[in-house]
């Protein structure tokens, strides 16, 4: 599976610096990759005569919205078929790098590896963002011209609150692993930085709502790491994190981000232009209950619900939430509060049971990442950035599988092998042990294997 991890983590940061995939060309290329990536998968099952399917329940929801825009292309219920067919195209792509992620990443080694690339990546667009913020000439890259319209550039987004929720995806890892203790004394300075300058940025960009979206991550990381971890080596490393932040907010001037905070960017929007986005919204929805108007249909439907004029386009509802009802109707509304019980539940059986720091640390920096990302689609829209909805729903995949449960091992007896299907047959072979009762059974076979090797030392 290593060329298969190899391949998604690539496919992450291609998205990521591709101007956050938001272009046709682009977008091509990762529906492509994905595909490719799932090929190179079904070649390794087949080479190895065996297939291994992780359980997750988390896939349900995911594939009830795809029934939903698969719906509404077949029978003629949305009003625009082109932008449905191009959001089932990259939902499919999704899905499949979820599924790949889950079987790529198993274990709790496996996906510190991810964790590691995230840290990476905050780190390395960060950088970039600020050094492109301070000698800004007009272009992405210094490169590229702008597109029409966009005048509040960070980093490889074109839109500064884009990249503020790039930022709410991977700041919080890095905290996780520094608080929870999951690394070494001697890589605590390495992630303290990785970290830090993140934050930097986030400031920089200048988002309000990242901002308040991470403070919000910052207090169930902190609730979350206090729980398993408290004391004074916490209470230091957090200290020491903290003071660290400052003593670079302040290096690179706190006159410049306040100016930058205090007032609203070309282009942002009033609170009375939002609150009015909103309310049309809501009349989409409400006109067209069942079904919505049709997955990604949200620009053709608006114009005819719009009670104010300002001659600019509107493509999304900067309202993740509103925008799926609008899409997609009652049912598409109940796929994605399904989604969400799901992951919250999942999260909250992982956290409970995550018997290393490692694990501990990884789902805790996921559940801060998705709860800071979903606060924030409450004013806004990443979760239509290609990026920013990829690396979210990898995160949520990775989250709500259960943890460990296909590889753990009992006390002094054999390892619990995961469900598989034999190629030959096609026929599920049942595992040695029942997930049901898993933690009996481990006992039992750990008290046989006791007691065998008992009566084997008698007969000596």
């Amino acid at each position: 599976m290593r060329s298969v991890r190899l391949g998604i983590l690539i496919l992450v940061a291609f998205a990521i610096l591709a101007e956050g995939a938001v272009e046709p060309w682009s977008q091509a290329t990762l529906e492509v990759g994905a595909a490719v990536l799932f090929l190179l998968w079904g070649f390794m099952c087949i080479q190895a005569r065996r297939i291994t399917i992780r359980r997750n329940w988390i896939y349900w929801p995911l594939l009830g919205l795809a029934g939903v825009a698969l719906m509404q292309e077949l029978l003629g219920l949305t009003i625009y078929p082109y932008a449905t067919k191009v959001e089932l195209l990259k939902g499919t792509a999704y899905l499949i790098l979820c599924f790949l992620a889950v079987e790529a990443f198993p274990t709790a080694e496996k996906r510190q590896q991810f964790a590691w690339t995230l840290v990476a990546l905050a780190f390395l667009v960060s950088l970039f963002g600020i050094l492109q913020y301070f000698t800004f000439n007009g272009k992405l890259y210094w490169l590229r011209p702008l597109p029409l319209g966009a005048t509040t550039p960070f980093g490889p987004y074109v839109n500064a609150n884009h990249f503020a929720g790039f930022a709410e995806l991977t700041m919080p890892m890095g905290i996780a692993m520094a608080l929870s203790g999951s690394i070494q004394r001697d890589k605590l300075a390495l992630i303290s930085l990785c970290a830090v300058l993140p934050l930097a940025a986030l400031v920089l960009c200048g988002s309000r709502g990242g901002l308040a979206s991470f403070f919000l991550e910052l207090a169930l990381l902190g609730y979350l790491v206090g729980r398993r971890r408290g004391g004074k080596k916490l209470l230091l490393t957090a200290a020491s994190l903290a003071l660290a932040a400052c003593l670079l907010l302040l290096w690179l001037g706190t006159g410049r981000m306040i100016s930058r905070l205090s007032t609203l960017s070309p282009e942002g929007i009033s609170n009375d232009r939002r609150v009015s986005l909103f309310k049309d919204t809501w009349n989409i929805f409400v006109n067209h209950p069942w079904t919505g108007t049709g997955l990604g249909t949200l620009q053709a439907a608006y114009p005819r619900y719009a009670t104010f004029y300002d001659g600019l386009i509107v493509d999304h509802a900067h309202n993740d939430y509103l925008e799926l009802l609008a899409d997609t109707g009652i049912i598409g509304g109940l796929c994605g509060l399904g989604f969400l019980a799901i992951l919250f539940w999942q999260a909250r059986n992982n956290l409970r049971v995550a018997a290393t720091p490692m694990a501990r640390s990884f789902y805790i920096g996921a559940s801060s990442a998705c709860v800071g990302l979903l606060v924030h689609s409450l004013v806004d829209f990443n979760l239509h950035i290609p990026s920013n909805a990829l690396l979210f729903l990898l995160l949520a995949s990775l989250l709500a599988l259960p943890a460990e449960r296909s590889n753990r091992y009992c006390t002094d007896g054999p390892a619990i092998p995961a469900r598989t299907m034999d190629s030959n047959t096609g026929r599920q072979e049942k595992p040695l042990v029942s997930e049901i009762g898993l933690e009996e059974e481990c006992s039992a076979a750990a008290g046989d294997l006791t007691e065998r090797k008992a009566r084997a030392a008698s007969r000596r």
